[in-house]
């Protein structure tokens, strides 16, 4: 679960740090490097969130989270689902050459298709026949009384079935979607945006479960430490600056819940490490 340095975006003081590529070729490459180092150690059913944004250079996108996206799954990994993440309150844009961003992409990766997710840990409310909706009538929309969708709205149309409400509308949520309104977080002691902690969650609860260990490359102020930690997962965080890896173990010593924590500072990081 993680966020590499964007490109070209972040000065963090280090010769050869990510994200100091000459060009953005040169970036995709260190980054297939480095999570193809990472896959060797990952479970068979373990997967990768990825969470990139995009970097405009002379005046137009260079399209990078795709880039990344598609050269790892040229790689190996098994492309499962993009998300958008939808910031409700993103920072306003002086551009009016185009519209002012306000998404970043999260990539779900496997690293074979017999990998863990569970969907009933991540469902989300209904949206038929909410307030949010115009369909307000309950099940008597499709049609009332132990009736199925076959005799209402739907009748006529192949493929259904007497589970086909039951499919439809789980008592306990609907499938979760792949827009996510989060907005953007911040931590008393970072300079920077931080994970924000909802974002974060809902990966960490599909695809893992109690006891696991969640590991982040770059662990900056430490978002996913403690997440983790709330959710009884065991983590190891890992990251170039020393002072993002102290910040983060005193953030983690101040989550509730236990886990086993581990923190990792290396001078350099290497694509060939």
């Amino acid at each position: 679960m993680t966020s590499p340095p964007y490109f070209r975006q972040r000065d963090y003081g280090y010769r050869d740090q990510i994200g100091s590529e000459a060009t953005p070729t040169q970036y995709v490459t260190r980054l297939i490097e480095t999570f193809s180092a990472l896959r060797e150690i990952l479970t068979p059913d373990g997967t990768l969130w990825l969470n990139l944004g995009d970097v405009v250079q002379k005046g137009e996108l260079l399209g990078l989270p795709w880039q990344v996206a598609l050269a790892l799954k040229k790689d190996g990994w098994r492309l499962i689902s993009d998300v958008i993440w939808h910031k409700p309150n993103a920072m306003p844009s002086s551009t009016t050459r185009r519209p002012t961003v306000d998404h970043e992409y999260l990539f779900l990766f496997a690293k074979t298709l017999r990998y863990h997710y569970d969907a009933d840990a991540v469902r989300e409310p209904h949206k038929t026949f909410s307030a949010d909706s115009r369909m307000r009538g309950g099940r008597a929309h499709l049609r009332p009384g132990g009736r199925t969708p076959e005799g209402g709205k739907f009748s006529g149309q192949q493929g259904l079935h007497s589970g086909s409400w039951a499919k439809a509308f789980h008592p306990n949520g609907r499938n979760r979607r792949t827009v996510w309104s989060v907005p953007l977080s911040k931590f008393r002691g970072a300079h920077f945006a931080v994970f924000p902690e909802r974002l974060i969650d809902p990966c960490i609860s599909a695809t893992t479960v109690r006891g696991d260990i969640v590991l982040d490359p770059f662990i900056g102020s430490g978002t996913t430490a403690v997440v983790a930690k709330k959710l009884g997962r065991h983590f190891i965080g890992i990251d170039v600056v020393e002072q993002f890896c102290q910040m983060a173990e005193r953030r983690a010593a101040s989550t509730p819940e236990g886990a086993l924590a581990k923190f990792i500072q290396y001078p350099v990081i290497t694509a060939n490490r």
